[in-house]
């Protein structure tokens, strides 16, 4: 009994007309849910089934969408609990443990996004010395690094956070992520810095060597062949769309995160669905229509379903 009343809960207010739309809102969720996992799983199964797939552009690819898979899983079983209970509470134990697994899944797509145009990069630009270099240890090392090295850091961040002491328990969102940083009795330097730190790591210098890549690509493309160039249309051109889009959300995420703004309550959740929506929900579909070969396994896979 002792330890129940130590227990520390945040009350999520980010919720618009619940009680009048709850099941509703559980339906459509859940339906989405579902969509992201059967899309997703699809896509892997098809990549884990087939030879011809077992390349280090495809196996990427893979592990894009088991990570966009985990990310939803991390958001969408709380928001459906959420929607049919009386009360959208969490403790703050399990806040932290959400808002940790939320930002290292987020800022392992962006590493994940930065192994994918590093092989382009040599496929494209070094093609002959592509076989030496992305080898089967180099692609599990990649795989590895790019959850390993969020997980890591976000270990203290997190632990810094728990540290603090809250002065306010109603969080304005429907999940936990660095909102959690209005309820502190006192904004604390360190986390911020820490967080910049974290942020320039795992984000920006991603980015930044995502952004160089596909320059040198673009640059070899215009003084190739017209081969070349659709090559790197099939290929580059998937990345770069799920790049802007996650980018755009992302830094969304962050802004509205950190400043205090007048945006209706309807508007605010429409904008923060889209953040655990877009990508895990989209990706398989820009893979799948967009990559070729992906897309040739993926109609005999529903053909041959539809004749069974």
């Amino acid at each position: 009994m002792e330890e129940e009343l130590n227990v520390t809960y945040l009350t999520f207010g980010g919720h618009v007309e619940l009680q009048k739309y709850r099941y509703l809102y559980f339906i459509v969720v859940f339906a989405v849910y579902i969509l992201i996992i059967c899309s997703n799983a699809t896509i892997v199964y098809l990549i884990w089934n087939h030879q011809d797939l077992h390349e280090p552009m495809y196996i990427f690819i893979a592990a894009l969408l088991l990570n966009s898979v985990l990310f939803s899983t991390n958001i969408y079983p709380k928001l459906l609990v959420d929607f049919l209970s009386e009360k959208q509470i969490i403790s703050h134990q399990a806040c932290l443990v959400q808002f940790y697994m939320f930002y290292m899944f987020a800022d392992s797509e962006f590493l994940l996004l930065a192994a994918m145009a590093y092989d382009r990069y040599v496929s494209i630009c070094k093609p002959l010395q592509y076989p030496s270099i992305m080898t089967k240890t180099n692609i599990i090392v990649f795989l590895a690094l790019s959850w390993l090295l969020p997980a890591c850091q976000l270990v203290g961040y997190t632990i810094m956070t728990a540290n603090q002491q809250l002065c306010s328990f109603t969080l304005k969102m429907i999940f936990c992520s660095n909102s959690i940083f209005k309820l502190f009795c006192v904004s604390s330097r360190a986390i911020s810095i820490y967080g910049v730190f974290f942020f320039l790591w795992c984000v920006i210098f991603p980015l930044l060597f995502i952004v160089f890549t596909y320059i040198r690509i673009l640059i070899i493309c215009y003084h190739s062949s017209g081969e070349v160039r659709r090559k790197a249309a099939q290929t580059c051109v998937p990345h770069l769309l799920v790049l802007i889009n996650y980018s755009f959300l992302l830094i969304y995420g962050l802004i509205m995160a950190r400043v205090e703004s007048d945006i209706p309550n309807t508007v605010h959740l429409v904008m923060t669905l889209q953040l655990v929506l877009y990508n895990p929900l989209f990706n398989p579909i820009i893979y799948g229509l967009k990559m070729t070969e992906i897309h040739k396994h993926l109609r005999r896979f529903f053909c041959q379903n539809k004749v069974n």
